[in-house]
């Protein structure tokens, strides 16, 4: 299993890596293996404001379809929109091409809520046991 060490986690499986006050936002590779293949992705909106939290995205798969929540809460920047037309991606590079979104964060403490990458392998581990 994929767990870059210097992303964010969240109970839900969305990562965050933050480059300063900008976040880029996906579900995790554990996610995305146990969706199975993804065959849709609906994105927030450019401009979007989202709330910790809060629905920002769906995927669909073979298997079931998932809301996905905001990791953060801020306004979107950017979307991933290769992912419209191959939402495989995700499947085959969750951490890279396989990202949803871009956004500028509006709290610097919601960070604390997140999973470091050694929480998030003990929070998986205990959910596959």
């Amino acid at each position: 299993m994929n767990i870059p060490k210097d992303f964010f986690y969240t109970k839900d499986h969305e990562w965050a890596r933050i480059e300063g006050k900008i976040a880029y936002v996906g579900i995790t590779d554990y996610a995305a293996h146990s969706l199975g293949d993804i065959t849709f992705v609906e994105l927030p909106k450019i401009n979007e404001t989202l709330k910790l939290a809060g629905h920002c995205a769906t995927v669909e798969s073979v298997k079931a379809a998932s809301d996905v929540y905001a990791p953060l809460s801020g306004k979107v920047l950017t979307v991933n929109t290769q992912l419209l037309a191959n939402p495989e991606l995700i499947n085959q590079s969750a951490y890279e091409k396989g990202y949803f979104f871009s956004m500028e964060f509006s709290n610097e403490t919601e960070k604390a809520a997140l999973m470091n990458a050694v929480s998030y392998q003990k929070y998986i581990e205990g959910i596959s046991k």
